[in-house]
């Protein structure tokens, strides 16, 4: 495609976007941050481009967390600090920003406390483009304190007063710009389908238009786990999974409080749950055929011999998902240290699923599993 370009091969160069949006979709998310490094300061991509723009005001991460983002040329990163509807957190961008400029000058210790006035002059040099796009009045008191203090010297001095006389008192006149907090959207609002979560990955279905896209688990395991639920003995090629994985809920997005799994899973069925084991290299899951449900009718159990290993009872609790008595997500937060827990009984699974005990995990995630018409 670069190549077309380089040619001067414009109708090559459509088809090829046109292509690459429609029919690999997937794999542009996957890839985003290695395609908006390459087309960013070219003139014929305005439709890649687009797509580009898209996905990462929405899901920066897919770019501030990769590999290549050190790469990013100053106009780019730029371009996406101007942007009203980034939905990331100010501090982060903030020290994302910091990041990307130290790169830039990898001769500079390591050790902040370690540098000279010119080791200063470099860095506020090499951002003196991006800082003007912090939106630092939307920043805490802590955050200003815990972040932006430590690299203050390569801010203005009359910005570095301002943010502090408005940390004081917010009414107080002051001579810097006050940049409009960037629009971010509220949790549970529908993702357009063929976009983020953050535990299954692009590569679950690539030629499925509406299956969301996650950082975990692969196009493989997609396949694989449709075979499960289909109980055949020859695992689905990737191009021939049967079923569409609709994510609706993210515990990076929506959080990881129980009462927030109840409020959004309750009443559905057909669900996959996947999670990131914090302490080891694991992806620990589920898949619950019955929906589920967060009344307590009598105490009645719930049965099914076609959920994964074990059959699954669900009944009303404080805490999280139960599959069975095995595997529990429990406590009040399941990102804190060892609010989940897996002990194998030969009760409820005919083989055990990994050695942990309790443990915590970095993010979980809810995919509704719709088969294909």
């Amino acid at each position: 495609m670069l190549v077309a370009d380089d040619f001067e091969l414009e109708e090559l160069v459509t088809k090829i976007e046109t292509f690459l949006i429609e029919a690999k979709a997937l794999w542009l998310r996957k890839h985003i941050s290695m395609i908006f490094l390459n087309i960013f300061d070219r003139k014929n991509f305005n439709d890649l481009l687009n797509f580009c723009n898209y996905n990462v005001e929405k899901y920066p991460s897919l770019i501030f967390e990769d590999l290549d983002f050190n790469s990013l040329s100053e106009s780019a990163l730029v371009s996406l600090l101007k942007r009203d509807d980034l939905q990331m957190k100010e501090v982060e961008i903030w020290h994302y920003v910091v990041k990307w400029g130290i790169a830039q000058n990898p001769t500079l210790p390591t050790n902040l406390g370690e540098w000279s006035n010119q080791n200063i002059i470099t860095l506020k040099t090499t951002l003196q483009q991006c800082l003007p796009h912090i939106r630092y009045f939307q920043l805490s008191s802590d955050e200003v304190k815990d972040s932006i203090r430590p690299y203050k010297k390569i801010l203005d001095k009359q910005l570095w007063k301002d943010i502090n006389y408005h940390l004081s008192s917010p009414k107080r006149q002051i001579k810097s710009i006050i940049l409009p907090a960037r629009f971010i959207l509220p949790p549970h609002v529908e993702e357009p389908k063929g976009l983020v979560s953050t535990i299954i990955s692009e590569d679950h279905a690539e030629e499925i238009s509406t299956m969301e896209i996650s950082t975990i688990i692969s196009e493989d395991h997609a396949a694989e786990i449709s075979t499960w639920i289909d109980r055949e003995e020859t695992t689905y090629l990737t191009t021939n999974i049967p079923y569409k994985f609709e994510l609706i809920l993210s515990g990076s997005r929506d959080g990881f409080v129980p009462q927030t799994f109840w409020d959004i899973c309750h009443g559905h069925a057909s669900t996959i749950l996947v999670m990131k084991v914090k302490e080891a290299d694991e992806i620990l899951g589920g898949y619950n055929p019955l929906a589920w449900d967060n009344s307590n009718i009598n105490n009645k159990f719930m049965e099914t011999k076609d959920s994964f290993i074990f059959s699954l009872k669900m009944y009303q609790n404080k805490h999280g998902p139960y599959f069975g008595l095995d595997f529990r997500m429990r406590g009040s937060n399941f990102a804190l240290v060892n609010e989940c827990y897996y002990g194998f009984y030969g009760n409820y699974y005919e083989k055990p699923i990994t050695s942990l005990g309790k443990f915590s995990i970095v993010s979980y995630e809810v995919f509704k599993i719709v088969r294909k018409s």
